[in-house]
């Protein structure tokens, strides 16, 4: 058996998928999504477009993230569900303690 028996053309898939370049493009990308991030604080803009610009990069940047860097992409469908329910109570429960321990809950009670 020839060492060409095993080369992609042989099996008729006509090119190798190459994950590195798909990675190395993701994270080159990312890099650009953080310099244009960091390039909006500093625009005299008003502070809601801003935090809105800011939280919207945040979010393609995790998705990116999630669906190339852990591999959810290529992962089952179920798994990819149970990941976002628990990302999903995270919040939640971050939104949560965060309301209840304003600043004002945790003031001293007057004596």
């Amino acid at each position: 058996m020839s060492s060409l028996a095993h080369a992609p053309e042989a099996h008729g898939h006509g090119h190798v998928d190459n994950k590195f370049n798909t990675y190395v493009s993701i994270a080159m990308l990312l890099a650009v999504i953080t310099g244009i991030e960091i390039a909006i604080v500093y625009v005299p803009i008003m502070k809601w477009i801003i935090v809105t610009a800011l939280c919207v990069l945040s979010v393609v940047k995790l998705m990116y993230v999630i669906f190339y860097f852990m591999h959810l992409k290529w992962d089952k469908p179920f798994c990819t569900i149970l990941f976002f329910i628990g990302l999903v109570l995270s919040v939640v429960t971050v939104w949560a303690l965060i309301a209840l321990f304003q600043a004002e809950a945790s003031l001293p009670l007057p004596t």
